[in-house]
Parts: C-alpha cells; sequence; structure tokens
C-alpha cells in the first residue's frame, strides 16, 4: 500500500509518515495539495490522508476535486478540534474517517487500512464496469434493444412484438447478446444492465 500524507505542518507530516512506516506502509509526503496534484506519481496512491485546513486548497476542496478526477481514492481526513464539523462534512461527502490530532497511531493505521481496501474495491468496480462496457459497445443497435428489453423482464414473444420481428429472430439477436457481453445466465445479464445503467429501448432500428 502507498499512501500519500499531505499536511502544511512539517512536523505533523514527519510524524504521520513516521507512524505508517512502522505498520509496513509506503509514504509520499506532500506540504500542499497543490504539490500532491502536481505529482506525476498520483496513480500509484491507494490512501491519501490529509489535514482539512490548509492554505490554498483546504481539504474538502480538494475531496471535491478528486471525487473527479480520482473516484476511486480513498480518503482520512486529519483535524484539529475547531474543525471537526468539516471532519463531518467530508465523512457525508465519503471520507473514510477524519482523525484528532494528535493522531492515534493504532486509529490512523485501521482508518488507512480501510481507505486502502476501499479503493481497492471501487478500482476493481469500475475495471469491470469499464470491461462491461467495452463489450456492450461491441453490440449491434438491435442487440442493444433486445439487450434492454430481455433485462427489463420481457419474454421472447413480447420483445419481438415490441420490436415488430419474429420471436425466433429474437432468440438469435439473444444468444449473440449472451455470447458478446460473455453472459452465462439471463441473471447475470440483468446485473450487467444495471451496472451499465441501461435505459428503456427504444423501437427504431
Amino acid at each position: 500500500m502507498k499512501v500519500a500524507v499531505i499536511d502544511d505542518d512539517q512536523s505533523v507530516r514527519t510524524s504521520l509518515a513516521r507512524a505508517l512506516k512502522t505498520g509496513g506502509i509506503e509514504v509520499a509526503s506532500f506540504s500542499s495539495a497543490h504539490e500532491f496534484l502536481d505529482d506525476p506519481r498520483l496513480d500509484q496512491i491507494d490512501c491519501v490522508v490529509t489535514d482539512v485546513r490548509m492554505p490554498g486548497i483546504d481539504g474538502l476542496a480538494l475531496q471535491e476535486m478528486l471525487t473527479r478526477t480520482q473516484p476511486n481514492l480513498s480518503l482520512v481526513f486529519i483535524t484539529g478540534q475547531g474543525d471537526i464539523p468539516m471532519g463531518i462534512t467530508a465523512m457525508k461527502r465519503g471520507a473514510v474517517d477524519f482523525l484528532e490530532k494528535p493522531v492515534d497511531r493504532k486509529a490512523l493505521l485501521e482508518a488507512v487500512h480501510r481507505a486502502g481496501e476501499r479503493s481497492r474495491e471501487r478500482k476493481i468496480s469500475r475495471a469491470e464496469v469499464d470491461g462491461l462496457q467495452r463489450r456492450y459497445e461491441l453490440l449491434t443497435p438491435r442487440e442493444r434493444q433486445v439487450f434492454q428489453l430481455v433485462t427489463a423482464g420481457l419474454l421472447n414473444k413480447q420483445a419481438s412484438a415490441e420490436l415488430g420481428t419474429s420471436e425466433q429472430t429474437i432468440k438469435v439477436h439473444r444468444a449473440r447478446v449472451m455470447l458478446k457481453m460473455e453472459a452465462e445466465s439471463l441473471a447475470e445479464l440483468v446485473r450487467m444492465a444495471d451496472q451499465l445503467h441501461l435505459g428503456p429501448a427504444s423501437k427504431a432500428d
């Protein structure tokens, strides 16, 4: 696991980095959110531990930016006593935890491991959806219509009536959809449709 520590206070950065390294975690330290965002190794980071209140881009602004640019990346916030409301806001926006200064080493390691696990799960989920999208793009327009109709619960006969074609043709398209999407069952195909957020099918070719 590789963790980014962001704090404008060098003594805090050093303390956090030391605590993480004792847990066998690789650390990259940054004095500001700007410095972190400009680092070319950003995509190697599994978790971010950041102060809430910092000059320039503060923790909440950084969180908002990463939500758009690095949605898989999980954050743990460090807060001073007066920053607790900001920490709560960060949690509501999806932060894994917020820890009060001075940070307890055990609590820090536990929070970082949870954050790293969440980041890995998000990456796996994102990769799966990307794979589904690539396979979906291989379908013809008619196959996409059949995909949407059968995963919406229509029988082959109903789908054929909806599209104005024969039931046998629907069966052929359905088989091709299953093959191209690499689905072994209708239930799996339905799950794929849900992950792809497919809407109602159109009758148009």
